[in-house]
This record gives structure tokens, sequence and C-alpha cells, in this order.
């Protein structure tokens, strides 16, 4: 008999799912209490607003134009390895449907328009942690700064009700892993001239 529901709706009936939701609510509500305060609320949209992508494209732009080879080079990983992150969370979004914490809960709120439906896996913690991995691999003076506005986005996401934490900590895991692959696939030494 169909019921009409999705796979994802009998997986989070199970009474194990249902306490697992309970608890990242629980998780979420006293970070995301946070954006009540509008001067906090203010900082982490601006941070969420630059890591929809922003903030990436003019890095992308400039590394050529600062770093020579050494930049077009990082500028490429970061173009393949954001088509990777890009596609990835995309299609893990479309199969496992995890509606957003406000969505499901009214006390979470809402306090920035999120760019899709779903919430599984926080595409912005992904590419941030991918493309943070990427640069500091080539640029390691930048970490201060970059570890800081990465960390920012992770928590932007969960501060304004767009994403629970295990969203965000699977979204930095998979960027990890992609700037991995990348660095495999498209090393910074390729780009090396030969000598």
């Amino acid at each position: 008999m169909n019921t009409g529901k999705s796979k994802l709706q009998t997986v989070q009936a199970l009474p194990v799912m249902k306490r697992l939701d309970a608890f990242e609510v629980a998780l979420c509500q006293p970070i995301n209490d946070l954006a009540r305060r509008s001067a906090i609320r203010g900082v982490f949209s601006v941070v969420s607003r630059l890591g929809d992508g922003l903030i990436w494209y003019v890095l992308m732009v400039a590394f050529p134009m600062a770093f020579g080879t050494a930049g077009v080079a990082v500028t490429a990983q970061m173009a393949f390895g954001g088509l990777i992150g890009l596609v990835t969370y995309k299609t893990l979004k479309r199969h496992l449907v995890r509606e957003r914490p406000f969505a499901s809960h009214p006390s979470i709120l809402c306090a920035a328009a999120p760019l899709d439906r779903y919430s599984f896996p926080s595409g912005h913690t992904l590419h941030a942690v991918l493309f943070g991995t990427l640069i500091l691999s080539a640029f390691p003076g930048l970490y201060p700064v970059l570890l800081t506005f990465v960390g920012m986005i992770a928590l932007s996401r969960v501060i304004l009700g767009l994403h629970y934490p295990s969203d965000v900590a699977v979204g930095a895991m998979l960027g990890l892993v992609i700037a991995k692959l990348t660095q495999t696939l498209l090393p910074l030494a390729a780009f090396a001239p030969a000598v």
C-alpha cells in the first residue's frame, strides 16, 4: 500500500530519528536565539551572504592577478573542486530532503532567506571548508583571517536558523574530502613551470 510518504518521512517516524531531531533542536535553539539580537544577526547575515559565493568568486579572480601562476593554480583548483561540491550537495539535498530547522520547528527563527528548500548538508559550509583548505594549502599566511571566516560561515548557518549542527558538520567533512580529492587530481605542482 502506498501511503504517499517519502522514504525520509518514514525514516523520521522511527523513535531514534525523533530523538536525534529533538537533540539537534535542543542544540539549535540556544545558538539560534543569538539571531534575536540585531547586531549578531546583522554580522552573521553579512557573513552568510558573502558565503553565498561572492567572496569566493572575487578571490578566484584576484588570485591570478596577485599571485601569477600560483594564483591561477589555486583558482583552477577552486573551480574544479567547487563544481564537485555543487554536484555533491545538490544531489544529497535532492535525495535526502531534510527540511530546514525553521521549517520544522516554529521556535527556530529564520533570520535569513535560504537559497534552497532543504537543509542536509550545508552547501555554504561545504564550500567554505573546501575553498579554505585549497587556499590555505597554497597561501598559509592567510590562515588567521581565512580560518576565522570559514568558522563564521559555518556558525552562521545555525545562528540564522538555516541548518542543524549535523548539516554543518557533514558539510565541513565533505568539503575537506573534496579538497583533498581536488588536490590529488589537480595538484599545485601541475602548474609549476618546467625547468
